[in-house]
């Protein structure tokens, strides 16, 4: 059985990765290079994977996903 977080927490972390990921690489402060561990750590441990890039690959699939299923139906 494979559990998949709720679309609006996958948003956030997949957000806040991305943000503080340019922020660190940018030469950002000890306190923002921690953040982005955190949000690392969170997404990792939420999607499976140990690496961030598969994390987020992984993330951004069950958003889509989560989109698909919310599309109503047309006829």
């Amino acid at each position: 059985m494979t559990v998949v977080a709720h679309p609006s927490l996958l948003r956030e972390l997949v957000e806040r990765c991305e943000t503080l990921g340019r922020h660190a690489v940018s030469g950002g402060s000890p306190e923002v290079e921690r953040r982005f561990e955190d949000a690392t750590y969170t997404l990792c441990v939420v999607t499976g994977p140990r690496q961030l890039d598969a994390a987020l690959s992984v993330a951004r699939r069950q958003l889509a996903d989560a989109m698909t299923r919310q599309q109503p139906f047309h006829r």
